[in-house]
C-alpha cells in the first residue's frame, strides 16, 4: 500500500482530485493591487499539477503579481492611458491622440477581449476591419497604440507575451511632398515682407521650425549678435489650453541662425517694444517672440491662417506651413548638405526620417550623378 502523501505545509498550496478526475491545485497569489487572492490551476495528473502549484510559489516569493482573472482590454486600456500617458508622463498631445483611438476603435471592436486570451488571429482581424471602416493610416495607428498598451501590461507581468508586435501593421500610402519651388519661395517672402508675421515665416522657410516651435520661442532663446538661436519648447493648444511642451522627440537643439534672419527679428523686437509701449499696463509680459497686442503668444493656427492668406494674395500654390519645413529640407539637400546635417537642423529623431521623406531629393541627384555616365562610356570617334 502506498504510503500517502505529506500534507502541504501552511502557504505552499494544495492539490486536489475532482470529480471529473483532473487535479486542481490552490495557491494564494499576490494581486497587482497588492492583496492577495486564492490562484487556481488544473492538470491531468496530480504530477503535473504540482509543476503548475511550484511555478505559482515561484512567483510568490519573487513578489511577482499573478492576477486571478485577466482583466479584459477594454479594462486594462484606461488604467494605461492614466497611468503610462497621461500628463506630464507625456505630452497633451499624445495623450489626446491615444485616448481617441482608445475610445473610437480599440474598447468598442476588440475591448471585450481578455489581455491572457487575446491572440494573434484577434489583433489581425481587428486591423482588417479598422482598415475597412476607415483608412490604413488610422490602423496602423491603432496598431502602435495597443502595442505600446500590451508592452505596458508585459512590464507589470500581466501577459507573458505581446501579440501585437506579432501582427505586421497595414501599410500607409507614404504623403505625396510639394513643397514651394525656390522661385514660390522667394516669391511668398516678398508677398510677406510688411506682414507682422513676417519674422516666423522667414524661420520657418530658412531654418524650418515647426509651428509649435515658432510660436515657443522666446527672447532669451536668441543671441542676434552671435547668431545662435536655442529651440527649446514648443507652444499648443489642446483642448483650449495653451501650454508649452518640449520640442517633438524631446530635441532640444542649438543651430546658427542665417543672416537673412536677423533683420527681420531686430525689426520684429522694435515694432514689439512700440506695441508694448502703446499697451501700458494691458500688457503681459510672457517672453515670447510672436505675441498678441497684448502681449500674449500669438495663437498656433492664426500663424497657418496668415500663412495661407499671404499666399492666396500673391497667387501662389496654398501649401501647409509644414511644407514650409519640408522645403528647407529640400533646399538644404539639393545644395548639397550632409543628410546628417540636415537632420540636425530639422531635429528630425532619425536619420531614416530625413531621407524617406525627401527621398525626391536624393533621386534628383542620382539621377544628376547618373548621367555622367553619358560621359564616360561616350563611344570614341571613329569606332564602331
Amino acid at each position: 500500500m502506498a504510503a500517502p502523501r505529506k500534507r502541504n505545509p501552511n502557504g505552499a498550496g494544495t492539490i486536489t482530485q475532482r470529480k471529473d478526475g483532473r487535479y486542481q491545485a490552490a495557491v494564494y497569489v499576490l494581486q497587482p493591487d497588492g492583496t492577495r487572492a486564492r490562484k487556481f490551476a488544473y492538470g491531468k495528473t496530480w504530477a503535473e499539477c504540482d509543476v503548475k502549484r511550484r511555478d505559482l510559489l515561484a512567483k510568490v516569493d519573487q513578489g511577482v503579481p499573478v492576477p486571478t482573472r485577466s482583466a479584459k482590454l477594454s479594462e486594462w486600456l484606461p488604467y494605461w492611458l492614466d497611468q503610462y500617458i497621461q500628463p506630464p508622463r507625456r505630452t497633451p498631445a499624445t495623450y489626446e491622440k491615444y485616448e481617441s483611438h482608445v475610445r473610437l476603435y480599440l474598447a468598442p471592436m476588440i475591448g471585450s477581449k481578455r489581455l491572457e486570451s487575446l491572440g494573434v488571429t484577434d489583433v489581425r482581424s481587428f486591423l482588417k476591419r479598422l482598415e475597412a471602416r476607415t483608412t490604413a493610416a488610422t490602423a496602423k495607428e491603432s496598431h502602435r497604440v495597443l502595442r505600446s498598451a500590451l508592452t505596458a501590461a508585459c512590464r507589470e507581468e500581466l501577459i507573458t507575451r505581446n501579440v501585437a508586435k506579432l501582427v505586421e501593421p497595414p501599410r500607409a500610402a507614404a504623403r505625396e511632398l510639394s513643397p514651394w519651388s525656390l522661385d514660390e519661395t522667394l516669391d511668398f517672402l516678398a508677398a510677406s515682407r510688411r506682414d507682422p508675421l513676417y519674422a516666423a515665416f522667414v524661420l520657418a522657410i530658412a531654418m524650418g521650425l515647426r509651428r509649435g516651435e515658432i510660436v515657443g520661442l522666446r527672447w532669451s532663446d536668441l543671441d542676434l549678435d552671435k547668431r545662435v538661436l536655442h529651440v527649446r519648447n514648443q507652444t499648443q493648444r489642446r483642448r483650449g489650453v495653451l501650454y508649452d511642451g518640449d520640442p517633438k522627440s524631446r530635441r532640444r537643439r542649438v543651430v546658427p541662425l542665417p543672416a537673412l534672419c536677423v533683420a527681420p527679428l531686430r525689426w520684429h523686437r522694435m515694432r514689439q517694444a512700440e506695441i508694448r509701449a502703446k499697451a501700458g499696463e494691458s500688457w503681459q509680459d510672457s517672453g515670447h517672440v510672436f505675441v498678441t497686442r497684448n502681449g500674449r503668444p500669438v495663437e498656433p493656427r492664426n500663424v497657418y491662417r496668415s500663412f495661407t492668406r499671404i499666399a492666396q494674395t500673391a497667387g501662389l500654390r496654398v501649401i501647409r506651413l509644414h511644407d514650409a519645413r519640408h522645403g528647407t529640407a529640400t533646399l538644404l539637400t539639393a545644395a548639397g548638405v550632409a543628410p546628417r546635417v540636415v537632420m540636425e537642423i530639422l531635429g528630425h529623431s532619425q536619420i531614416s526620417v530625413t531621407m524617406n521623406v525627401y527621398t525626391h531629393v536624393v533621386q534628383d541627384t542620382q539621377r544628376e550623378a547618373i548621367s555622367h555616365m553619358d560621359r564616360l562610356l561616350k563611344r570614341r570617334p571613329g569606332r564602331p
